[in-house]
Parts: structure tokens; sequence; C-alpha cells
């Protein structure tokens, strides 16, 4: 037997669980479905800018979510959805365990890590190549590393890399880094980290584990930076496959068209958070299209 919903939340990020919460409230049968509830906020070290919260790490917060979700009761199925079939008026979402049937489906699919797709990148994963600062960092006592990436991710990352490593180094593409400005201010601060400008990575080296990276521009005059680990910090790619599936409308960065009422073009199918056409990608601002696509799914099934 197939369970019915009136709404199912796929993506149990601050958008999905901000969806299911709001869903619920209104009165409709709601199931979430997310295999990694927090998605990549787990990996954020340290959130200062969700207001409530003077600094938190992206994981506790999450917690807080979910936390907020299990007190109301709301179904939650923590399994990797498959597939989304719309026939009729209804939508039937296949996850790796099981099926289950809606009205409508909100999609907050999130993002996952890009990679360089260097040498040596895939080769080394998990023995020196990380994606995760906040999961990896630990391991890294003493020893130098390297992170590429001129954002906010990457500055955050080599703030928490400094506190392990005996030398951090950001290789920046560009002739400045877009990291917030108190973030800037904190690594120029910060004795035990060097910014390589104008610097990309060509391959990563080693065997058994990270043993260097080839840089484009040399440095201290060898285009080798002799580290031991490897830190990608170069944003995210979306994550779109149930979307495409449904047809659901792309534009030039692969993200889901919404409007303002987070409607896609697909007739009862909404989409909130950083999978989205929506130029700001925070929690909160992940939250608030949660809320915004739970508003207009009770509207449009009322």
């Amino acid at each position: 037997m197939v369970n019915e919903y009136d709404i199912i939340v796929i993506g149990a990020g601050s958008a999905g669980m901000s969806a299911a919460i709001y869903a619920h409230r209104f009165g409709l049968k709601t199931l979430l479905v997310g295999k990694v509830v927090g998605g990549l906020l787990n990996d954020s070290h340290k959130v200062e800018n969700y207001p409530g919260f003077t600094a938190i790490s992206g994981f506790d917060l999450m917690m807080k979510f979910k936390e907020h979700v299990d007190s109301f009761g709301i179904e939650t199925k923590e399994e990797f959805a498959t597939n989304v079939v719309k026939s009729g008026d209804e939508f039937t979402v296949t996850t790796e365990n099981g099926e289950y049937r809606a009205k409508a489906v909100v999609l907050t699919l999130g993002t996952k890590h890009r990679h360089l797709g260097i040498p040596g990148e895939e080769k080394l994963q998990g023995r020196g190549v990380s994606y995760c600062a906040t999961c990896d960092g630990a391991f890294f006592k003493n020893v130098p590393v390297a992170v590429v990436g001129g954002g906010d991710s990457a500055a955050q990352a080599a703030l928490l890399l400094a506190q392990h490593a005996s030398q951090v180094y950001i290789l920046v593409r560009k002739d400045a880094m877009r990291a917030e400005p108190i973030n800037r201010q904190r690594l120029e601060h910060t004795k035990n980290v060097t910014i390589l400008y104008k610097t990309e990575a060509k391959e990563v080296l080693g065997e058994n584990g990270v043993e260097g990276v080839k840089l484009t521009t040399p440095f201290n005059g060898s285009d080798v930076l002799k580290v031991e680990g490897f830190f990608v910090e170069t944003g995210a790619e979306v994550q779109n496959e149930l979307a495409i599936k449904l047809g659901v409308t792309l534009n030039e960065r692969k993200e889901l068209i919404v409007d303002e009422h987070a409607r896609t073009n697909i007739k009862n199918v909404y989409a909130a958070g950083d999978c989205t056409s929506s130029k700001y990608k925070q929690a909160i601002t992940g939250a608030a299209g949660g809320v915004i696509a739970a508003y207009s799914a009770f509207e449009d099934l009322r």
C-alpha cells in the first residue's frame, strides 16, 4: 500500500524543514524526505548571520530546525529520493525504500560540492583531498595545507584550518577575494595564513596521500607547493536531477526557475533554497523560500 499525503517536501535543509513546518501548520498532511538532514550547511564551521544566534555551527543550527520539525510530529523519511513522476493531478515520489504519493511537491534539492576536475583530485579524495574543513580539519594538525577558492566558504575554511595546520595557503584564481569584509580582516590578522592571488592548482601530487600541489604560478621559486592537505572550496553545483525528470524549467546556471511565490512552471510543483534561481543563497533566505512554497501550496490546494 502506497502512503498518500497532501504535500511531499524533498530535501531536508533549511528550506525543506521550513516548508514542512509551515505546511503542517496549515493542516496539510506532510511528508519530509531527505537523506541528509541539514544538507551542506552541516559542513559550515560557524554561522554568524542567522538572526537569533550570535554564532552557531551549521550542524547545530540544522539540529535546531530538526527539533522544531520533530516537535510537531512531522513524518520524516531519511531516504534518498530517486524519482518523481506526475500522473494527472498526483505525484509519485520514489525513494530507495519505497513510494509515496501527494497532491503537491516542494523541491528543496540543495547543492553538492563542486570538484575541480584536475589530475590527482579524485584519486586522493579522502586521503588528503577534502571538501569539508569542518569534517576533516582536525586531521591536519601541525602540517601545511592548501585551500582552493576565493569566496566566503574558502575564507571560513582557512580560518578553521589555521587552528590546526602549521600553515594554510589559499589559492585564489583572481587578484582579490570575494569573502565578506569581516572574514578578509580575520585572514589578514591570522599569522599562519598566506594568500596566493592569481594562482590555480593544476594537479594534486602524491601516491597514498597528498604530498603537494602543482601551481599555475610559481611561489617562492617553485611551481610545487608542499602540503599534506588539499581543501576544495570553489562553490557548489545544483542538484537538479529530479527537477529535470519532472520537466521543471532551468536557467543558464541549471537552477530551478521560480516566481516570487516559489512556483515552478509545473502545476503544484514548488521549489526553494539554493537549488532555485533566487539570487541569495543563505540559510535564512532558504528558510523564507520554504515558507513561501508552503503558503503557495496551501493556497493552490485549497
